[in-house]
């Protein structure tokens, strides 16, 4: 038994409780899955939202104080070179590492110059980190929490700066070989992965926000597209106290005379916990989106609801109603634009041609 391997220490009924919690959680994979190959419009809005929640809740995590409103605006308003503070220095690395990894995943390999990269892009923008950045680190670290007031507490010590290197190589070359032979399910190695990772902390600064950044990367890679609608940095935040709990647990024998005991089943449920309570929340946003009519403005928001109480309806139909009851005016050639537009993006569906056509609901 590998040395990853035999720190997932299980008995029956919590082998019984995993295999049951990756059970719902890759069913759920399934339908988002398929959901993705036919929405459009709603997903846009869905990853918008959960961006700036990620982006805001990873940094607070780290100390940061900008709320999810603030790291909104900078982003909307952003202008590089006129970033004030260390803070939004951070919100920006966050943000251009994220959506990299959005755009790129399936190019991204898993590998030590990757994830050096990757901390380069993070902290591409703090001239205080320029000594350090893309580099493992030359002096020893610890694990801090973060808390209100200024406030930090020590977690516990990380790898030795000598071991860093021979460390990340062999638990990469691990998390490559263990996903690609599937002798474990994805989900567990990328769990073992990140604990592993955090338990290095091979970088100076940015550990816990690049954790996070290649927790998204390895779902992604491994088909967990859903993980980029939703945010699971956020749920880490609202839990930081048991999120720090069992990192601390699974370290407690790490590098000690009883480091045949450590054990990270705690760490294991957490992730995989999380992991699926991310399921639940997305339905819920997608839902309460898609009744709202997603990322519409307020005159397809008009068509719409028009089209559902009167379906089949016909462009003549819909032109005079918003001629006659509707406070917004606009030409047949904008309401044909956006009748196309709402078509294009799944809303609604079209039957015949010419004159003859007729608008519906998309079922």
């Amino acid at each position: 038994m590998d040395k990853f391997v035999s720190k997932l220490k299980l008995d029956f009924t919590e082998n019984q409780k995993l295999i049951q919690l990756i059970s719902k959680i890759d069913l759920y994979k399934g339908k988002w899955n398929a959901i993705e190959k036919t929405e459009t419009i709603y997903l846009k809005e869905l990853r918008r939202i959960a961006t700036i929640a990620s982006i805001g809740s990873s940094t607070r995590i780290e100390g940061s104080t900008l709320t999810d409103k603030e790291v909104k605006e900078l982003l909307e308003n952003v202008k590089i070179s006129e970033l004030k503070n260390r803070e939004e220095q951070e919100v920006m690395g966050y943000y251009d590492t994220l959506e990299l990894i959005y755009e790129s995943y399936e190019s991204i390999p898993l590998s030590e110059n990757y994830i050096k990269q990757l901390h380069q892009n993070l902290l591409k923008h703090s001239s205080k980190d320029d000594i350090h950045r893309g580099n493992y680190k030359t002096i020893s670290n610890k694990i801090v929490a973060n808390y209100p007031e200024e406030i930090q507490k020590v977690i516990f010590s990380t790898t030795e700066v000598f071991l860093v290197e021979n460390e990340m190589r062999e638990m990469i070359e691990w998390t490559n070989k263990t996903i690609e032979d599937k002798s474990i399910h994805p989900l567990i190695v990328i769990a073992v992965f990140v604990y592993e990772f955090l338990s290095i902390h091979p970088f100076q600064d940015g550990n816990g926000r690049l954790s996070r950044l290649l927790t998204t990367l390895l779902l992604l890679k491994n088909e967990y597209v859903f993980i980029q609608y939703v945010s699971f940095e956020n749920l880490i935040e609202k839990s930081k106290k048991q999120y720090y709990e069992v990192l601390m647990e699974g370290q407690k024998n790490r590098n000690t005379e009883n480091e045949n005991k450590e054990n990270v089943t705690q760490w294991l449920f957490y992730f995989l916990d999380k992991i699926e309570m991310l399921s639940q929340k997305l339905d819920a946003k997608y839902d309460i989106l898609k009744s709202k009519g997603g990322y519409l403005n307020e005159r397809q928001k008009e068509i719409k609801r028009f089209i559902e109480k009167n379906e089949p309806t016909k462009l003549a139909d819909i032109y005079t109603y918003f001629e006659t009851n509707s406070s917004l005016k606009f030409s047949i050639h904008t309401l044909k634009k956006d009748l196309l537009y709402l078509k294009n993006e799944k809303i609604i569906q079209s039957i015949g041609k010419g004159k003859g056509t007729v608008y519906l609901m998309e079922k």
